[in-house]
């Protein structure tokens, strides 16, 4: 695992690959499912794995939050990047602090609260549990209102953010006033499209945004590497035809849960074993998991279409 500080260097590295957390049927953690979905992003060229949302963490107890840390630290290749998530009750964020600190891992996420919170407050939790952590920590936006701009730009002068993971959804992405005046604010490197390849194109090609994340990448890593590096080399409609191979799946996961669906596409796509989702939360019924798994093995077919034809090119081009 990398211990190295999260940089714009690395944040422009690799997509941000966003994995469910497989379990066991009595709900402990699956540590050899998890390492094989792991192994599975990372052979498709994603070397960053995020754990927040999709793993569930929202739900996850205290008592088992060191066990989760150890295996998320031990399940991946040695130049692969882990950043695991806490909150977003401000009491669990700085119990978490504490097991935290006694790890290697050089940031974490903090959950969005969206409920009983207050941007004044969320800068006081975001500043006490790095201050509790000792390390710069990844700030997600989710929705405005949670946070103010002017709060964001002081907390990055201090040191204080490694990133930013921006997740406000728009009906027009490239109608963002709050996202403009968050790459005015901050370094706008440090800044990661936090929705899927939907929004990407637009995020890093009209807002210069760093990077982004991805769940749809757990079934078709190899895909959405190709996609951030056609973003890189400005081939745009390149990354626009990848983005189409991904909507389906997408569009069950904005339709059902993202969370939900995600979970289930890995396993139906026959990735990972990932069991049982966590309470709160519930796997999907079966009549939703015949159209998860069709948009999850379409998917790995357009992956495999997509780089049949990449590879005859290449192949032209060198004849």
């Amino acid at each position: 695992m990398i211990t190295t500080p999260l940089t714009p260097a690395a944040i422009a590295k690799s997509v941000f690959a966003v994995p469910p957390l497989a379990r066991n049927d009595d709900l402990t953690l699956n540590r050899i499912e998890n390492e094989r979905l792991a192994r599975h992003i990372e052979q498709g060229g994603v070397s960053t794995l995020l754990y927040g949302g999709n793993a569930n963490l929202y739900n996850i107890a205290i008592s088992e939050y060191a066990e989760l840390l150890e295996m998320l630290a031990n399940i991946v290749a040695d130049d692969t990047r882990v950043i695991p998530s806490v909150g977003p009750a401000y009491g669990t964020m700085m119990d978490q602090a504490a097991i935290l600190r006694e790890t290697e891992f050089p940031t974490a996420m903090i959950l969005p609260q969206h409920f009983g919170s207050t941007p004044a407050g969320s800068e006081r939790g975001v500043r006490d549990f790095a201050e509790a952590f000792g390390r710069p920590v990844v700030l997600y936006i989710k929705a405005e209102g949670l946070i103010e701009i002017e709060q964001v730009e002081q907390m990055a002068n201090d040191g204080l953010l490694a990133a930013i993971k921006y997740a406000v959804v728009r009906d027009h992405t490239a109608d963002d006033d709050y996202l403009r005046q968050l790459t005015e604010a901050v370094d706008r490197r440090m800044i990661i499209s936090g929705i899927g390849e939907q929004p990407a194109v637009v995020h890093l090609r009209d807002f210069g945004l760093g990077g982004f994340t991805s769940g749809c990448v757990c079934v078709a890593p190899r895909l959405s590497a190709n996609m951030l590096s056609a973003l890189r080399n400005g081939n745009y409609d390149h990354a626009e035809t990848i983005r189409e191979i991904f909507k389906p799946l997408e569009n069950l996961r904005n339709e059902i849960s993202p969370i939900r669906v995600l979970h289930d596409a890995v396993a139906l796509a026959g990735i990972a074993k990932t069991g049982p989702l966590l309470p709160l939360l519930d796997n999907t019924e079966e009549p939703q998991r015949i159209k998860i798994k069709k948009a999850a093995k379409e998917l790995l077919a357009g992956a495999s279409h997509c780089a049949a034809a990449a590879a005859a090119t290449t192949e032209s081009t060198t004849r």
